[in-house]
């Protein structure tokens, strides 16, 4: 009796450490003040949480929501962590100081780190003089808000911008084909001084933007730290429909696989396409068309 009962208390430790030991993917969301149909960041949340969680291809990873700061046990469990709001989440939720502190306690230990769409972003005074911010080491680069003095990124809406993988080898391009979104794919984003990617930064897809004077400019890029930990920035999407895009979602899932450490099958992440009312957003749709132009509207920050 006593041999059997210390055989069930090994495997429940044993299975304990292995349930310790799944990679966790912790999703933040930051506040947002744009209307019904643009960043939905509380309905894109959980429509991420809920494709990590139903990847058919590669089960079994679990996935934690946060609206606002995580506690430490949250934070500690993290494979990586994923940002979706207005601006960079630790930047304007309270106790600034503090999030970044423990954001950086993550990056010591190789936690992984994604930004999608305006996460991305920073304001001048979340930076010095300089540009210097923490998102140039953690993903290799932000979107400079206008109120920058260093630099200015552009946020415009442009009605068809096409976005071309770069480099088909990288696991967080793995079955994403070049696809066109009516979208805000920012550009001129900065990526350190003279505004030149550090060499451990990968620049993984592009646009010809602005169509009026068009070049190649970076909307998705990924880094591998010193610390052994990963970052990945993409610049999509603003508007919440365009989660229906196979190839937008299977980019983003990608990345946040490859940031956990986790191998990224070599079709890419396959989900099943979701139905955006599920996750309860203020609107599906952009409520008005954007404002009529030859290419492109611009939004405030």
């Amino acid at each position: 009796m006593i041999n059997h009962f210390l055989k069930l208390l090994v495997l429940c430790v044993l299975a304990q450490s292995l349930s310790a030991a799944d990679p966790r993917v912790l999703i933040i969301v930051g506040p947002s003040t744009h209307p019904p149909g643009s960043h939905e960041v509380a309905a894109g949340g959980r429509l991420m949480k809920h494709c990590v969680e139903n990847m058919n291809n590669l089960p079994g990873i679990k996935a934690e929501i946060v609206e606002g700061w995580p506690g430490k046990e949250l934070r500690d469990e993290a494979s990586t962590v994923v940002f979706i709001g207005d601006f960079f989440p630790p930047n304007r939720l309270p106790n600034a100081a503090q999030n970044l502190a423990a954001l950086e306690a993550m990056m010591n230990r190789g936690c992984g780190i994604v930004c999608v769409h305006y996460a991305n972003g920073v304001h001048g005074d979340d930076v010095t003089p300089e540009g210097d911010h923490p998102l140039l080491r953690w993903i290799g680069g932000y979107f400079a808000n206008r109120s920058c003095k260093h630099h200015e990124s552009f946020a415009k809406i442009f009605t068809s911008a096409t976005i071309t993988p770069t480099d088909p080898q990288h696991a967080i391009t793995y079955g994403v084909k070049e696809f066109t979104l009516h979208d805000e794919p920012y550009y001129n984003n900065y990526f350190g001084p003279g505004n030149r990617m550090a060499a451990n930064v990968k620049s993984l897809a592009t646009s010809m933007l602005p169509p009026d004077n068009p070049k190649p400019e970076t909307v998705a890029w990924c880094i591998e730290r010193p610390d052994n930990g990963r970052g990945f920035g993409i610049v999509m999407p603003h508007f919440y429909k365009n989660w229906r895009d196979e190839n937008l979602r299977r980019f983003i899932l990608n990345g946040i696989v490859w940031t956990a450490k986790l191998e990224v099958p070599t079709e890419g992440i396959q989900t099943t396409p979701p139905i955006l009312e599920d996750f309860t957003p203020r609107s599906v749709e952009y409520p008005s068309p954007p404002p009529k132009s030859s290419n492109e509207s611009k939004r405030p920050n």
